[in-house]
């Protein structure tokens, strides 16, 4: 993961209905093209590596172009800044402490909670359809 890559990752669980629907939001609003999305389940190596895999089991990740490995808020302002939501200048504000503390916290609550928050976050596919949950696997 030394080389400079040519577009930022963006890793998710392929399993989870809600991260699905999550980074095509996502992909809808990235006009320069300065993501490449791909489930966690099939990525490459590099960037995917077995600690990695492991991680992205709990949150999304992102390494960006020159390497760096972002999770769950942190790599989600990173995105939110990238594709120039609340115009750039919101995740900007909500990196900084105290903000950060509280974005990871909340970031950690609903990752926990993805069934049940699924409910209210992103609860439609790209054709507008209502998902009432998370397609997450039993245990």
């Amino acid at each position: 993961m030394n080389e400079k890559m040519s577009k930022h990752w963006l890793l998710f669980d392929g399993k989870c209905g809600m991260c699905r629907r999550t980074v095509n939001w996502i992909g809808r609003r990235d006009k320069r093209g300065q993501f490449e999305i791909v489930e966690f389940q099939k990525a490459a190596s590099p960037p995917m590596t077995p600690p990695i895999y492991e991680a992205c089991k709990k949150a999304m990740h992102v390494v960006t172009g020159d390497g760096k490995i972002l999770r769950g808020g942190r790599a989600m302002l990173f995105v939110l800044e990238r594709i120039n939501w609340g115009y750039g200048i919101l995740p900007k504000f909500l990196s900084l402490p105290p903000m950060i503390w509280f974005v990871e916290l909340g970031y950690k609550l609903v990752a926990a909670n993805r069934q049940f928050f699924s409910r209210f976050i992103f609860n439609r596919d790209e054709r507008g359809k209502l998902q009432t949950h998370c397609r997450l696997p039993q245990k």
